[in-house]
């Protein structure tokens, strides 16, 4: 299928457009509705149209690699919303396609996107060094081939590995490359990293979760504030969800109850209809916390437990 260039159809500018304008709206709907939304429908299109469509004839180079390039943001987009329902080994199936195809079409800068997705892959796993390991090839693979917005979401990456695998000093270090990089004005975003909104919100939030890692609760509160003013809400909206969760998370470990409960009542307002694993490890994730604050009689603790276990019902 990667390879194949010797099919009877000729594929045009109009073919690859329908598959990133329904990539697009696909993308749009996950963002609101959560990974289950659609989910059948966009691998079944990635299937039994997209894919297909790469074994067709070109006639030129350049529109093979952009249709090769848009087959490789819908293989993501699949791979994404398996990820957001926690389902990791279709995750990393379609991942490894999207890198694959990823390859034909740009064999650096799209292809090291998409070795960030599966280092990021390897941290939700638990697997930190693997993960680093993955992301070093991705910088080696991109820098120089992409734009700063692209590689400050690299370096990123980068340190919230580094992080995860106690390397401190190298932690700091990546977050700087990542703040360096993002001042770069050298060019326009491609559509592939840009599917994550925002690039500085993006840098913001990752900063936060990495200076989780290192115990800076306060520097984390910070990044999270910054990152919800960088995503359109409505957007972005699970996005919101999850940095409000994260948010009250930062500021529970500050013994900022009453702060922390207002937190994660607005996570848990935007989180309504999603169709999402990882809201609902969020939701779960804060039950522990909220039984102490009622013991303690912390305003609005009883009532937001009471929520989270309607919500998880």
């Amino acid at each position: 299928m990667l390879r194949a260039r010797t099919g009877t159809s000729l594929v045009g500018m109009e073919d690859v457009e329908v598959v990133r304008q329904i990539t697009a709206a696909f993308s749009a709907a996950d963002e609101r509705l959560g990974g289950g939304h659609g989910l059948t429908t966009v691998t079944a299109y990635l299937a039994d149209t997209a894919a297909p469509m790469l074994r067709g004839r070109f006639p030129s180079e350049a529109l093979r690699r952009a249709a090769f390039g848009a087959v490789a943001e819908l293989a993501y987009l699949a791979g994404w919303k398996h990820h957001d329902l926690g389902q990791e080994g279709a995750t990393q199936r379609y991942y490894q396609v999207g890198f694959k195809l990823a390859c034909e079409a740009d064999p650096h800068g799209h292809a090291a996107w998409m070795m960030r997705a599966l280092a990021h892959q390897a941290l939700s796993l638990k697997q930190p060094h693997h993960c680093v390991d993955l992301v070093e090839g991705a910088l080696r693979t991109g820098l120089g081939h992409v734009d700063g917005q692209t590689e400050a979401l690299l370096h990123i990456t980068h340190a919230r590995a580094y992080a995860a695998t106690d390397e401190n000093p190298s932690a700091a270090r990546a977050l700087l490359a990542a703040e360096d990089a993002l001042l770069r004005d050298d060019g326009p975003q491609p559509s592939y990293s840009r599917v994550s909104g925002p690039a500085a919100g993006t840098v913001a939030s990752h900063t936060a979760r990495t200076l989780t890692d290192l115990a800076d609760h306060i520097g984390t509160e910070q990044q999270h504030r910054d990152a919800l003013t960088r995503w359109d809400p409505e957007k972005y909206k699970r996005v919101h969800a999850l940095t409000y969760a994260d948010l009250g998370d930062s500021l529970a470990a500050q013994a900022r109850a009453d702060e922390a409960v207002a937190a994660w009542t607005q996570a848990l307002v935007l989180m309504a209809g999603m169709t999402s694993d990882r809201t609902r490890k969020a939701i779960t994730s804060i039950r522990s916390t909220l039984a102490v604050y009622q013991r303690r009689r912390v305003p609005g603790a009883a009532d937001l437990a009471r929520r989270t276990r309607e919500a998880l019902a």
